[in-house]
């Protein structure tokens, strides 16, 4: 068996985060970048976990109530002009269409030949158009309420890219709704956060803390806007969800309104949310380590991968009979309401390296088979979360405890994410010690310093004069938290609440 490397991914976390990301997703075979700038190609393995978000979030959306849809990718520009702050808000990162159809250039070459009438928008987000469509749809009370979601691609054009985490193109879910009140537009906002938080925390092993976002970050348009905050390993803070409460503004702006009960004429409620394949990135950067990505069971493609080792025909052909046999007894086993996922690797190549390729890919559990093994009916067995080179299991012993050992793995993973969070949260009630805690002892190594700072705060120019100043963003204002009087560390003014501070993505 070849010697594996001391690390598969070089540079270390510790050495330099951003570029170990990037190595993660390319020795994961997640991911590269295409001919198009600032644009990815998903790989199957990537595409393969986002499927699994895909499924296991549009399964709680029906479950709630929820339909799928789908909504045109182009959008005129008179829609997004009807709504002042919104267009504002994502005016910078349009990209727009003006013309259709090529012909041969003069010199060679094509050109754009025939302008359109209206520049079409490649969808950066659909509020305007769905807007629009509502307004159609809409004529009474008896209409409502509208609940439903679209799994589409978004365009924005970004300077700067990172796979997965923020991409000229990325693909997501957006849900929009329509209600007839604003307590019931605010209850779907709220119940939304609790399925993204839900599914973050039971689905991706990612703790993640609820909140509202201050003025400064809400969704342009929006009323109120709430999101989950995850923590990565280099302390940083990342968005992982939002949902918005939009009020009445882009009814007023699309004419959706109805004839209420009594009557009479009144505009709508509505709201919207998504999620986007930076859950992607989220998940490596919450779980991996120096070796390559690390999957909690619930997401991973292939939750046990058997390694068949022989040297020769003569002991391929037992041990390949076996590996089928055991692949069909682990199928047998339920794990999170649905059949173990099994692979057997079976492809030419050198035991080690296959092997270390599938710790790369972060396969929850491995399982080497030779023909030793036949002989004492067992199974050498390594569990991706904890690392080394695993131990040998009675082969029957190992069937039975499947579902168990990969719920080990999905709990071992998030109490270790959620313990290194709690490890790098604090209040600070000073601007001192805010400044000391968001400034690198090294600068020529920024990563990994600072976490979470709970702080008093009030939006205020001297707030925002010191974030600027020092990279820092305030996250949100926690749901949960109490209220707790204290003074704002950037002005001294009173304050009634904690808001959580971090450096982000």
């Amino acid at each position: 068996m070849a010697k594996p490397p001391k690390h598969a991914i070089s540079p270390t976390r510790d050495e330099n985060y951003p570029e170990w990301y990037q190595q993660v997703v390319k020795a994961a075979d997640l991911a590269e970048t295409s001919d198009v700038r600032g644009c990815m190609v998903i790989k199957p393995w990537g595409y393969s976990i986002w499927e699994n978000i895909e499924r296991g979030l549009d399964a709680m959306f029906k479950a709630t109530g929820h339909e799928n849809a789908y909504f045109p990718l182009f959008i005129p520009m008179s829609f997004l002009e009807k709504e002042a702050e919104h267009v504002e808000g994502f005016a910078k990162e349009c990209a727009v269409v003006t013309h259709h159809r090529l012909e041969p250039g003069p010199e060679g070459g094509l050109v754009p030949a025939a302008p359109l009438d209206e520049p079409l928008i490649v969808r950066p987000t659909s509020e305007t158009i769905i807007g629009a469509t509502f307004a159609r749809w809409v004529q009474s009370y008896r209409d409502l309420p509208i609940l439903l979601n679209q799994w589409a691609n978004v365009v924005r054009w970004e300077l700067r890219t990172r796979m997965f985490l923020r991409t000229t193109e990325f693909l997501w879910q957006e849900g929009h709704t329509v209600h007839a009140t604003e307590a019931e537009a605010m209850e779907e906002t709220r119940k939304i956060l609790d399925i993204y938080a839900d599914f973050a925390e039971n689905t991706m092993a990612m703790p993640v803390i609820k909140g509202e976002k201050t003025a400064g970050e809400r969704f342009p348009g929006a009323v109120h806007t709430y999101s989950i905050e995850a923590m990565m390993q280099d302390r940083k803070a990342l968005q992982a969800g939002t949902s918005h409460f939009l009020g009445q503004n882009f009814s007023r702006a699309q004419e959706i309104k109805f004839q209420d009960q009594q009557g009479e004429e009144v505009f709508a409620w509505t709201t919207s949310w998504g999620v986007s394949t930076r859950l992607v990135g989220g998940l490596i950067m919450t779980h991996s380590d120096d070796d390559g990505l690390v999957l909690p069971p619930k997401l991973a493609p292939a939750q046990v991968v058997i390694l068949p080792l022989y040297r020769n025909d003569d002991e391929r052909g037992p041990v390949l009979a076996a590996c089928q046999a055991l692949k069909q007894q682990i199928e047998s086993k339920r794990y999170a309401d649905a059949p173990v996922r099994v692979r057997i690797d079976d492809r030419d190549i050198r035991g080690g390296e296959k092997n270390w390729q599938h710790v790369k890919r972060g396969v929850p559990i491995r399982v080497t088979i030779g023909p030793r093994d036949l002989e004492s009916d067992q199974v050498f067995v390594a569990r991706r979360d904890v690392g080394g080179k695993g131990e040998p299991v009675a082969r029957a012993a190992f069937v039975e405890a499947v579902p168990q050992t990969l719920d080990e793995i999905q709990s071992n993973l998030f109490q270790r994410a959620l313990t290194l969070r709690e490890q790098s949260t604090c209040q600070l009630d000073s601007l001192a010690e805010f400044e000391e805690y968001f400034t690198p002892a090294n600068p020529d190594q920024p990563e990994i310093h600072g976490g979470l700072a709970w702080c008093h705060f009030v939006d205020g120019p001297e707030m925002e004069e010191k974030l600027k100043q020092l990279k820092v963003t305030v996250r949100c204002v926690p749901i949960d938290a109490e209220e707790e009087p204290g003074r704002c560390i950037f002005s001294g003014q009173p304050s009634r609440r904690r808001g959580v501070f971090a450096k982000a993505y």
